[in-house]
């Protein structure tokens, strides 16, 4: 019976890259690996036949043979005696490994450094600390590798003897299939040593649990949700792994007079009638001190005012907001006799209806009739 072309058997094009190659192979040894179809032969030659495969186009010299003479290229040599240590191979059969066993296949079945966990610690802070920027301390719970031992677990290099189930190799090996595979040693967890001495002060663990106090820059212009990284500070690796980052999430508390609008400060401040009609130079508050604002003849009420580069620095660029000043004219809730009579005054010499109830009732009568 004629073998099938591997390219074929693979499912890619014979222009396929090497990490075409690979994946294809990933994907279809897993389908069909004989450990997911016990007792089907089906499934265990097409196994077999995409090893035969892949060990043939993986190699360069191999893939060329067989583009020029197709399966009578391979001669006398052969396939079928697979290459676990040539890397291309011995990669994606690890891949493998890992995803059926849920653990490192590794050169050796050693465990691999791990990285370290994120830490997230919330932080509030004040309106103005938000705008201007400041530095904080912070004080964190978190685990480091044991300064007694120095992460070692054990009292002395004494303490440290090799694992007497897997002979310092980190795993061990066993018949799976038709295959002999490397599997993490469950006695020293892949380390390929054991503790017979522990550090008195970590207990073996490697690690210790303490508050350690930090200091965080805090940029002008963060606002609730900012997230400031401080790489390292997480948690320690596992097995030799660097450390996690620590991520200080900033809440901005609410301030009584200003809120903030992308880079800009909005305030609303009171003016009389008499300021708002004839005009006036008034004091307002700013995050800075005081700063002076000149109301023109006339202003309605509502109308905004913007005082530049008053606002908040943009986290971005050098660019700094403005603080935007609405004022809202505000009518006495009480007169005075003679106020009231400067204001009917007022409306009379306005030729303002309401200045006569006459006039208004007659104005308010002809609408309805």
């Amino acid at each position: 019976m004629s073998k099938r072309d591997y390219y074929e058997i693979l499912g890619v094009a014979r222009d396929a890259s090497e990490q075409e190659l690979k994946k294809a192979y990933r994907q279809l040894a897993l389908k069909h690996h004989p450990d997911k179809n016990p007792g089907n032969k089906t499934a265990e030659e097409k196994f077999k036949e995409l090893n035969e495969a892949y060990e043939v186009l993986s190699d360069p010299q191999k893939r060329q043979r067989y583009d020029s003479f197709g399966h009578a290229g391979m001669g006398a040599e052969g396939v079928g005696g697979f290459d676990f240590g040539r890397g291309g191979f011995g990669d994606v059969f690890g891949d493998i490994f890992e995803d059926f066993f849920g653990g490192p296949s590794g050169r050796g079945g050693r465990v691999r450094p791990e990285r370290g966990a994120d830490l997230r610690y919330n932080l509030e802070i004040d309106f103005e600390e938000a705008v201007f920027g400041k530095e904080a301390k912070i004080r964190i719970p978190k685990w480091e590798n044991c300064p007694e031992c120095r992460g070692t677990g054990a009292k002395s290099s004494g303490g440290i003897r090799t694992c007497p189930t897997c002979h310092g190799a980190g795993a061990v090996r066993f018949q799976q299939g038709f295959f002999t595979i490397s599997r993490t040693c469950g006695h020293c967890n892949g380390e390929g040593r054991i503790i017979s001495d522990p550090c008195p002060q970590c207990h073996g663990k490697k690690q210790v649990h303490h508050e350690k106090t930090l200091s965080v820059r805090i940029p002008p212009g963060v606002e609730t949700g900012t997230r400031l990284r401080l790489s390292g500070e997480g948690e320690p690796g596992a097995h030799g792994g660097p450390p996690g980052d620590l991520y200080v999430v900033l809440t901005v508390k609410e301030h009584p007079f200003f809120t903030r609008e992308d880079d800009d400060l909005l305030c609303e401040v009171p003016i009389s009638i008499g300021q708002a009609a004839l005009g006036a130079k008034i004091e307002v508050p700013t995050l800075k001190g005081k700063a002076q604002l000149k109301i023109p003849a006339g202003t309605q009420n509502g109308r905004t005012f913007r005082l530049k580069g008053l606002g908040v620095a943009n986290l971005k660029g050098h660019r700094i907001g403005d603080q935007l000043v609405k004022v809202g004219v505000m009518i006495p809730a009480k007169l005075t006799a003679r106020q009231r009579e400067l204001l009917e005054e007022f409306s009379k010499l306005s030729g303002d209806p309401a200045a006569s109830e006459e006039g208004l009732f007659e104005k308010v009568k002809n609408i309805f009739e």
